[in-house]
């Protein structure tokens, strides 16, 4: 009797702490999405084990930048965009508004040209209409957003989250990487100009703008603005949802990285998300390639949802103008299918797409870092000062990495 009244308690506290969990967990989708697929098979493809430790420091470098916005909103009951808008003049909110949308476009091109090409791998579907396909389900996941709400949003898009872990991760089981090369390639180290090139594509696209943005709307929409022991209570639960969400996506990663490193190493070809899938295919069997299709394809579908959802946010928030969301998935959607109607190639599509997300990384990143380390705004759940030392060394990386990026980008 005894023994079932401690229970009780117990799986209460249980229950109680899983329901805060989930706004990390859409968070997490943009760091699995096309961009990161074609970024990660690249580099295991090309140089092995060799880059495992930047997956390792981009997944710590995303764990703290993930929590910061989460408690912005936590503590000031103000998305980030929000924050801003209460500290810029009008012209301000105007340009950052206009970048933030540029950066939209971008973001959603990867994520529809991602979802395009999982479409013609399974199914041989022209890109263009795989496109058309793939913006029509997310305008699907993003009404039920609208009509079910956020835990039932949260809920779809995790359930997606695992579709992808179990798309990328199952070839480990058929052919285990090598532990030696993977613990050897935890040492940070490089082969020349290329690996650094992709290393700094890598470690720069590991925070997108726009998962920063949403991150801080998605706390405020689930706790509201919290003070005292309450606040408190919901960091710490903040701090696991942000660690379970991003432990997840940074194994999605590392499975992209080692699959290629064990299995497509010196190959010709594969530089291509098309050309890893033939590979896959004639390594492992048909098997594990639509396994990779389809995780490939939840990617595309969940990424492209999560950021029109970010992209609402952000302008309802800088410019107090809410526009329908499913308006909004049609603004960003367009530009992304113009793109395959022109015939692109997709590959080099994904590579424009990250140059062009690089720009938007700084507006992000450091008025996040400056506002939670402003007592007047967050008051004694201020950043201490390691924790705001921290930011800002994350934040020049992340920066000097992506001006790196574009610099190489554009010289090659």
């Amino acid at each position: 009797m005894a023994l079932k009244e401690g229970v009780r308690p117990a799986l209460s506290r249980l229950r109680t702490g899983s329901a805060l969990l989930g706004p990390a967990f859409v968070a997490a989708i943009a760091y699995v999405d096309p961009g990161n697929v074609a970024s990660n098979i690249s580099a295991g493809a090309r140089f092995g084990y060799l880059l495992v430790w930047v997956i390792v420091a981009a997944n710590l470098m995303a764990v703290l930048v993930q929590y910061l916005s989460a408690k912005l909103g936590l503590v000031t009951g103000m998305s980030l965009p929000e924050a801003l808008r209460e500290r810029m003049p009008r012209s301000g909110r105007l340009a950052f508004g206009v970048q933030a949308e540029v950066v939209a476009v971008a973001t959603d091109l990867a994520e529809v040209v991602g979802g395009a090409i999982a479409l013609h791998l399974l199914f041989d579907l022209p890109l263009l209409l795989g496109g058309v396909i793939t913006g029509a389900v997310s305008m699907t996941l993003l009404a039920v957003q609208d009509r079910g709400g956020q835990r039932t949003f949260e809920r779809v898009i995790t359930g997606l989250l695992l579709i992808i872990a179990i798309g990328f991760l199952a070839s480990l089981f058929v052919e285990p990487p090598s532990v030696p090369d993977t613990l050897n390639g935890l040492i940070p180290h490089f082969q020349g100009a290329d690996s650094v090139l992709i290393a700094a594509a890598m470690l720069g696209a590991t925070v997108m703008p726009h998962a920063v943005y949403l991150h801080s709307g998605l706390v405020r929409d689930r706790h509201g603005h919290q003070h005292g022991e309450r606040a408190r209570s919901l960091l710490r639960a903040t701090r696991v949802d942000v660690g379970l969400a991003r432990l997840l996506a940074g194994a999605v990663n590392l499975g992209m990285l080692l699959l290629a490193a064990t299995n497509l190493q010196g190959q010709e070809g594969v530089d291509s998300i098309e050309g890893a899938h033939h590979a896959v295919s004639l390594a492992l069997g048909p098997g594990i390639a639509l396994m990779f299709a389809i995780g490939l394809l939840a990617s595309g579908l969940a990424s492209t949802s999560v950021g029109a959802y970010a992209g609402a946010m952000i302008m309802q928030g800088l410019l107090r103008k809410r526009i329908p969301i499913l308006l909004r998935r049609l603004i960003t959607l367009i530009p992304a299918l113009v793109v395959l109607a022109l015939g692109a190639d997709p590959s080099a599509a994904l590579v424009v797409s990250q140059v062009v997300l690089s720009f938007g990384i700084p507006f992000a990143l450091v008025p996040l870092i400056r506002l939670t380390a402003d007592r007047e705004l967050m008051g004694d759940q201020v950043n201490r000062r390691f924790t705001t030392l921290a930011g800002w060394v994350v934040a020049a990386v992340i920066v000097v990495l992506n001006i790196v990026l574009i610099y190489l980008t554009f010289q090659g």
